[in-house]
């Protein structure tokens, strides 16, 4: 079975492995996988990441953060979805709790935070949002 989305595929595998108190968690990796668990790991939210090729077929293997025994990550939701897109502009991109949050952007320049798009001035297509 084929898998439909596999950003919401990568987002579900972190928040169950934060709920079941995971150092590592392993999934089938990607260069869009890649490049959003590198804008985690920039802002903080997670310590690591790796893709390791075995076989021809690349796995991506995330190393979760925690501070006081909770998980450093309290919501990590998809915004764009494949049954619908969401773009923004560089003047309308959402606002993640109040600015505390970060949003993920896929743009012509990469995958980047929605204050790093807005200071390169373009938008592109909102993957998803983290707290």
């Amino acid at each position: 079975m084929s898998m439909q989305d596999p950003i919401s595929d990568m987002l579900t595998r972190v928040r169950n492995a934060q709920m079941a108190g995971k150092k590592f968690v392993d999934m089938p990796g990607s260069k869009l996988k890649a490049a959003v668990a590198q804008v985690l790991e920039d802002e903080g939210y997670i310590s690591g990441h790796r893709v390791e090729s075995a076989e021809g077929k690349p796995r991506l293997s995330i190393e979760l953060k925690y501070y006081n025994g909770k998980p450093v990550i309290a919501e990590i939701e998809r915004f764009s979805k494949p049954s619908l897109r969401r773009y923004a502009g560089k003047d309308k991109m959402p606002n993640v709790r109040g600015g505390l949050g970060v949003a993920i952007v896929s743009t012509s320049k990469g995958v980047m935070t929605d204050r790093a798009a807005k200071a390169q001035g373009v938008g592109g297509e909102v993957l998803c949002t983290v707290f």
